[in-house]
């Protein structure tokens, strides 16, 4: 495939035409959405668009009513439940809005416990955890239990453990919605330098245009639909 042409590299995660139902209410209607090695795309739409359905079953939470999920090359919604969990704790990271840490675990703990349950030796999973936090300037809280921290230490905690596994991909759910104004753009912008800096593929979910701003494309859903523009350049 190429554009004006330039060769375009193939998608590592795709949505092909998905549709997913609550019930009776439909959530996604046929949205499909492709998204490249090391891209950062912001996902947007209005609360109840499907975004956060469409970030679920990208990242194999969800599987589709229809159609279709793939992931570097390989058909991912048709994997057993017990596969999907595993490449959720290898191939991917995450960012909730929350944070979702263990408040009984100290910050190392947090960050060490993706490793951990992908049978990482212990001293190993904590060097790595330990470096992550770091280079998110964290390193002086290590001991401390979650919390006991501020909503953005809380956040950059969790990018370190979403990060700390080396994922292909990153999702970040409403990852500032929780957070003032300058402290959310300083979690983005920490997000966004490493995981350029690391060569991983972001995809936020995000009602927010300051946050949007932060990736290298946007997309919107609407009604369960995905208009992406990258696409209808393709299309041409």
């Amino acid at each position: 495939m190429t554009i004006d042409g330039v060769p375009v590299p193939s998608p590592l995660i795709e949505a092909r035409r998905i549709s997913r139902s609550y019930g009776h209410t439909p959530a996604l209607r046929e949205a499909s959405l492709s998204v490249r090695a090391g891209e950062i795309v912001a996902v947007m739409g209005p609360s109840g668009s499907g975004k956060s359905t469409l970030l679920h079953c990208l990242a194999g939470i969800f599987t589709p009513d229809a159609g279709e999920v793939w992931l570097d090359g390989r058909r991912l919604d048709t994997l057993s439940d017990h596969r999907r969990s595993e490449l959720r704790r290898t191939a991917f990271g995450f960012v909730f809005q929350f944070g979702q840490l263990v408040p009984e675990l100290t910050v190392a703990d947090n960050v060490a416990l993706p490793l951990l349950l992908g049978r990482v030796r212990r001293g190993q999973a904590y060097r790595r955890a330990v470096s992550w936090l770091d280079r998110l300037e964290l390193a002086d809280l290590r001991d401390r239990r979650t919390g006991e921290l501020s909503g953005g230490q809380a956040q950059r905690v969790a990018i370190a453990r979403a990060l700390v596994t080396g994922p292909q991909v990153v999702f970040a759910d409403e990852p500032t919605g929780a957070l003032d104004s300058l402290t959310g753009e300083k979690v983005m912008e920490l997000l966004v330098g490493l995981a350029r800096q690391e060569g991983t593929t972001v995809i936020v979910v995000t009602h927010e245009a300051r946050v949007a701003a932060c990736a290298g494309r946007e997309v919107i859903v609407r009604d369960g639909r995905v208009t992406d523009p990258y696409a209808s350049e393709v299309a041409r």
